[in-house]
């Protein structure tokens, strides 16, 4: 009888909000929509290993009032200390409300900081009924900390991430670089990246999810460094190429305009379970893989230091996730030897969103005997940047790091040619007549690649404009 009630009043308090102003319905659907996405959060946080970034979250086709629901779980997440000392000294959080503790941290949030509207549901009234006692609960917790202000209460929980830029790939399938800056300058100032070709940056901040480019394909908004992972395999019109762990195809997409259009067989299976050698992949010429990984490289773009964890993650990485991190450097070395084993494989480029060593420069250690002996070599993807491996063996200056702490994400790729004396007769004689076309003399200063012919294309283009 007791839940057959609360479901009674529960019917009743939202015909009572459909029944009120827009605001206040906006208001009160975008805390339920919010403390359903914090829910999965502060789970997912607790366990150590969330399924899905806040962002992923909120951009799931179900949460209707985005922009609201998206600003009131970070800024929860922001006062979570905060609010949980304030609730616990007004001795609000009853048992009866602790399965439905992230409505009450949301909630609170707008009647202590925020939106003081819609307030005509049972959170919100039982919230309303005791909003005296928080005030006065906030303002003691401010004395015993000895500050002024809010603001210098949240402090010592806030976690500075300076924003980064709004890095925006052309599919240059659909539409030219030129054209896309034409739309995109109608918004904001449009600058065009000096190292991954058809690239944009605009201001950090600027919100493109429901432009018509993005919307329509024309333009994808994805990371500096993820899309130099596409161009460092450098694949050639014509190939057979595989993305081994394509999901959900930023990677795939960026392989199909590199190679100026290609069909894409989408193929259901494990990585692991294809056989090298069977006729469906024989011809394969280029294999990108990017695995499954710790994400530690994208910490700021999942916005995970607003997360409770984060004040000791950011320490030690580590030591917080060395169980998972060994688990999943097992299967990145096991997908990595499986890449270098197809039969006419030419370009293998193995890259992560991690920081860590063990997911980096040692799965690469590891493989190296192997493909040593079945002909590959490291290459220097990007050779003019400047960050590089780590030390550990000799060679690690040709793999390359990106940085979180830099204008792009926290990435790793390391490049495996095969040498020509390994080749096939076949890929031979077309790498040397190839060679013997793009340098007279049999000479050249780096691998002649479509993707060189780009670069040296846009140089020059720009030295035209004198910049």
């Amino acid at each position: 009888m007791a839940s057959t009630a609360v479901k009674s009043r529960e019917k009743s308090t939202a015909r009572l909000i459909i029944s009120g102003s827009t605001a206040d319905r906006s208001a009160y659907f975008a805390r339920r929509e919010a403390a359903r996405v914090l829910r999965c959060v502060l789970q997912g946080d607790a366990r150590g290993r969330a399924a899905a970034s806040i962002k992923s979250l909120i951009y799931n086709p179900s949460i209707r009032n985005k922009k609201a629901t998206f600003a009131l779980v970070c800024q929860t997440l922001k006062y979570l200390p905060v609010l949980k000392n304030v609730l616990a000294a007004a001795n609000v959080l009853s048992a009866k409300w602790k399965k439905q503790a992230t409505l009450i941290y949301v909630t609170a949030y707008d009647v202590l900081f925020g939106q003081k509207i819609g307030m005509t549901g049972a959170a919100e009234k039982l919230l309303m009924l005791h909003k005296d006692a928080l005030e006065s609960a906030l303002s003691k917790l401010c004395t015993r900390k000895a500050v002024k202000c809010i603001e210098e209460l949240l402090l010592d929980n806030q976690n500075h991430v300076l924003p980064k830029p709004r890095y925006v790939r052309v599919n240059t399938l659909k539409i030219n670089t030129e054209t896309a800056i034409q739309e995109l300058e109608r918004i904001a100032k449009v600058k065009i990246d000096g190292v991954v070709p058809d690239m944009l940056v605009l201001p950090g901040g600027t919100d493109l999810h429901n432009h018509r480019l993005v919307l329509d394909g024309s333009i994808f908004l994805q990371g500096k460094a993820s899309s130099m992972v596409a161009v460092a395999l450098c694949p050639k019109p014509g190939w057979k190429v595989l993305d081994a762990c394509a999901a959900p195809g930023n990677k795939t997409s960026h392989l199909a305009a590199l190679m100026k259009g290609k069909d894409v067989e989408i193929i259901h299976c494990d990585f692991l379970d294809i056989n090298a050698s069977d006729r469906s992949f024989s011809k394969v010429r280029a294999i990108l893989l990017d695995p499954s990984c710790s994400g530690s490289g994208t910490s700021a773009e999942r916005l995970d230091h607003l997360l409770p964890s984060y004040s000791t993650d950011h320490e030690d990485e580590a030591a917080a996730y060395g169980p998972r991190v060994r688990k999943l450097a097992a299967f990145q070395k096991k997908a990595l030897a499986h890449a270098l084993s197809f039969p006419a494989v030419e370009r293998v480029v193995y890259s992560t969103c991690s920081i860590h060593q063990a997911e980096n420069e040692d799965v690469v250690k590891s493989v190296l005997p192997l493909a040593t002996s079945l002909g590959f070599e490291l290459g220097t993807p990007f050779p003019q940047w400047s960050l590089r491996g780590r030390p550990v063996f000799d060679g690690a200056e040709r793999l390359l790091r990106t940085e979180p702490s830099q204008d792009t994400e926290g990435f790793f790729i390391a490049l495996f040619v095969k040498k020509l004396s390994a080749l096939p007769p076949a890929q031979k004689k077309l790498l040397l007549r190839q060679k013997k076309h793009f340098s007279p003399g049999g000479k050249w200063p780096f691998f002649p690649t479509k993707i060189s012919k780009i670069w040296m294309r846009y140089c020059i283009a720009r030295r035209r404009r004198g910049n």
